[in-house]
């Protein structure tokens, strides 16, 4: 509850009972305008004052009553302003990223941090310095960082003359995990728990000291997860300064820049970037869960890449995530355009991958790509394979797609040995079971070794 004081003093000179006329006793008592020589003039007119609040007019003919009636304070109920962060988020879609970090920082000064990792959040940095104003980078130290992710903090902070607020995870809690399951236990049952103590935990701390962030996320970024994140909006999980549900605003000033405008930004304007970017790497985490990506593949593929393609979060926007019923799960958005098109790509159904499974002797290989037109990294290949398919088409073997998603997923990994999309399967002439191709390689070249050394 907010209130509107008014002080004494205030109250007082700028109530009709100021005396403008000259003294006739200098060295009388003054009580702000009021002086005790001129009482006789306040008793003529005591019918002007009146309390702020009361209704009695039998009250005490001293000063002192009088005087505290005047400086009552006037106290209002005034409801505080709810800022409306969805139709804030419509108004500033079409505004600059410069634009939008001004306005985060000019709105919660103190009271918001960038969220620093990587190359986005170094032009998160690079706006937040042209704009003038004062800023605060904070950044999590998982302990499982690349050596040249340490020293592009360092570089940072020697750039813009800053210092990073780093958080830690707790040390009991990740002693606990890998005292029972091991230093890799991610590799065996997802990456969730790992990231829950080194990385979500910490965030949860960090973001209660404050009431606003800001976080490089785009919204090409990750497939499922980030193409619908506003530019500013109330954080959906975490809790800031103030406590509870609506505490924390988060801010994503480059939710609608893609990719390459931010690396021709970050070249422009001449900033440091993690060294790994030029060994292949585009998202970049914690070491182990962490690898450069090759020709044809989406940037979130070097990320947790023995996990399906939709759970490539973290769990520090896990508000991303859609919570999806049974009967939802999996399926694509309401209006999306087939993959794979091309007259040398059989489209097979349910009972035709099936009847490829019963033959045992078939007439010709068959090379069968499990995939989701949604899913971006098989968008990535859609070039790749259609070209290998018309090489293969004189070679005689079917290139063939099943797609996998939605109601067939379930039959598509207890049956087709499906991980994550996309899959690709060799049905070669006389074996039983298909054989899965087990490279990230999926150019021409490596798909035309593989067929030609096993079909």
């Amino acid at each position: 509850m907010a209130f509107a004081v008014t002080s004494s003093s205030t109250a007082i000179s700028g109530s009709s009972f100021s005396r403008s006329g000259p003294s006739s006793d200098p060295k009388a008592l003054q009580i702000c305008s009021f002086r005790l020589s001129d009482l006789s003039h306040v008793s003529q007119r005591r019918h002007s004052i009146k309390s702020l609040k009361a209704e009695s007019h039998t009250r005490n003919a001293s000063l002192v009553p009088r005087a505290s009636t005047l400086v009552t304070p006037e106290v209002e109920e005034k409801e505080e302003d709810v800022e409306d962060f969805e139709q804030l988020a419509k108004k500033l879609e079409e505004a600059s990223p410069l634009e939008i970090m001004d306005k985060a920082l000019q709105k919660f000064g103190s009271n918001i941090a960038i969220a620093f990792s990587g190359a986005e959040d170094v032009a998160l940095i690079e706006y937040a310095r042209l704009t003038g104003r004062p800023f605060r980078v904070f950044s999590l130290d998982t302990g499982r960082l690349n050596p040249e992710t340490y020293r592009l903090f360092d570089a940072v902070e020697k750039q813009y003359g800053i210092r990073i607020e780093y958080t830690f995870p707790d040390a009991v809690e990740v002693q606990a995990l890998v005292r029972n399951k091991g230093l890799f236990s991610f590799y065996e049952d997802g990456h969730q728990e790992c990231c829950r103590v080194r990385k979500v935990r910490p965030l949860r701390r960090a973001l209660k000291g404050l009431k606003a962030w800001i976080t490089g996320q785009r919204k090409d970024q990750s497939p499922g997860t980030r193409s619908e994140i506003p530019i500013v909006q109330v954080d959906p999980v975490f809790e800031g300064l103030d406590g509870g549900v609506g505490s924390l605003v988060k801010w994503n000033p480059l939710a609608n820049v893609e990719g390459v405008d931010v690396w021709n930004f970050l070249r422009t304007m001449d900033v440091p970037v993690n060294a790994l970017h030029a060994q292949g790497y585009v998202s970049i985490g914690c070491e182990p869960c962490t690898r450069p990506v090759l020709p044809g593949q989406h940037e979130r593929e070097g990320r947790w890449w023995w996990e399906d393609a939709k759970a490539k979060e973290c769990g520090l926007h896990k508000g991303n995530i859609k919570k999806e019923d049974d009967t939802t799960a999996d399926l694509a958005p309401a209006i999306v355009h087939d993959i794979f098109e091309s007259n040398d790509v059989v489209a097979l159904t349910r009972g035709g991958i099936e009847n490829l499974l019963k033959l045992g002797n078939r007439k010709e290989p068959w090379l069968v790509v499990l995939y989701a037109p949604w899913c971006p990294f098989c968008q990535a290949m859609e070039a790749s394979y259609v070209e290998l398919a018309e090489k293969l088409a004189v070679k005689g073997v079917k290139v063939a797609k099943f797609r996998a998603d939605g109601d067939q997923k379930e039959f598509a990994k207890q049956e087709l040995q499906l991980g994550s999309f996309p899959t690709i399967l060799l049905f070669p002439k006389s074996a039983p079971r298909a054989i899965k191709y087990p490279s990230e390689h999926r150019d021409v070249d490596s798909l035309m070794s593989f067929v030609n050394l096993l079909r």
